[in-house]
């Protein structure tokens, strides 16, 4: 009887430690699994087309990472309804920190009001549905207009932009890279903060408004500093001000919309930063934020962004998730003013 009892005790027992011992080796592989992450490639959506401005940030960081980490990222283009499908991808991805979206301002701030207005839907919630982990850069656009149109009516400053608007409503012709892109905002939030009414001419992309700008077939534009910055340098259109936050370093002297204009709280730049799926674990977030940070101040991709007029941020996942619910909120507000629609 005694024997029996002990035989069952001993085999309880064995089958206790049996329990545990599965339960460490689990949760010992699952720590070295995320201690020694990456342990493979990370797969980078990027979700504008190769050779676009979304495109040509991502990349200088990839090659860091690489060269100076280790971390074999993986850019995979994604394109469509504004950034929308790659982004949507991301959210539905596993959130293991092997995948990563290049988010945008279109992304996760200009999109959400911009596609649910009119009983719209969204494929995912940029808030709820990612994991922010680090703002990455900031590309200001810059207003520039037809220099024989400036010449013509004496404009040189925002101020005498603003006072001949004023005076001529509807007169003045605004192009835009499109619907909706920041570009466009960028020239809404003007019109809206300086009660100004401008006549907006959307184009296929910056290049073709460009050519129509340097042509004098119409007279202002807020574009993004890469694609007209030669333009610019070589006196064929004229630059009154970014506008961004503050001033670029490619333009030391051009001053911000904000203070040209004395227009508190004018900021309209294009911005990248890399989010994950929603719910990733803290360990591998921090590692990520660590190494983006380190990455992004690198003196080889400070030297490539700034060449190209964009400004590297890095900044902390709880700095970048604050910045992404009051991009959302300010967008949210121009859209509405401006009753931008999606073509």
């Amino acid at each position: 009887m005694m024997q029996s009892s002990l035989s069952k005790a001993l085999n309880l027992a064995s089958k206790v430690f049996t329990i545990f011992a599965v339960l460490f080796l689990a949760n010992t592989q699952f720590t070295f699994a995320q201690s020694d992450y990456p342990n493979k490639p990370i797969r980078y959506v990027v979700p504008f087309p190769a050779g676009g401005a979304t495109d040509n940030i991502a990349r200088p960081l990839q090659n860091e990472l690489l060269n100076s980490f280790k971390w074999n990222v993986v850019i995979d283009n994604k394109p469509g309804a504004g950034g929308n499908i790659g982004a949507e991808i991301v959210a539905k991805s596993a959130p293991d920190g092997y995948t990563w979206l290049m988010a945008s301002v279109g992304t996760h701030g200009i999109n959400l009001p911009l596609y649910t207005q009119g009983g719209g839907k969204m494929p995912f919630d940029p808030i709820k549905d990612f994991t922010p982990i680090s703002l990455v850069a900031e590309l200001p656009n810059v207003l520039v207009l037809n220099p024989e149109f400036a010449a013509k009516n004496n404009i040189n400053t925002v101020n005498d932009l603003i006072a001949y608007a004023k005076a001529n409503p509807g007169k003045i012709n605004m192009a835009s890279s499109g619907n909706g892109t920041s570009i466009h905002m960028a020239g809404e939030l003007f019109k809206t903060m300086t009660k100004t009414y401008m006549v907006h001419l959307p184009y296929k992309g910056s290049p073709p408004a460009v050519t129509d700008l340097l042509a004098g077939n119409v007279d202002i534009m807020f574009d993004n500093l890469p694609s007209c910055i030669n333009y610019i340098r070589a006196g064929r259109l004229k630059a009154l001000a970014v506008t961004s936050a503050k001033r670029s370093p490619a333009f030391p002297d051009l001053p911000t919309i904000a203070e040209a204009a004395n227009l508190p709280g004018y900021e309209a730049t294009s911005w990248f930063g890399i989010v994950g799926p929603a719910n990733m674990p803290a360990d591998i977030l921090n590692k990520d934020s660590t190494t983006l940070m380190a990455a992004i101040n690198s003196p080889s991709v400070r030297e490539k962004y700034l060449a190209m007029g964009a400004q590297p941020v890095g900044n902390t996942p709880a700095q970048f998730s604050t910045f992404i619910k009051n991009e959302i909120a300010k967008w949210t507000k121009v859209v509405k003013d401006s009753g931008a629609k999606v073509d």
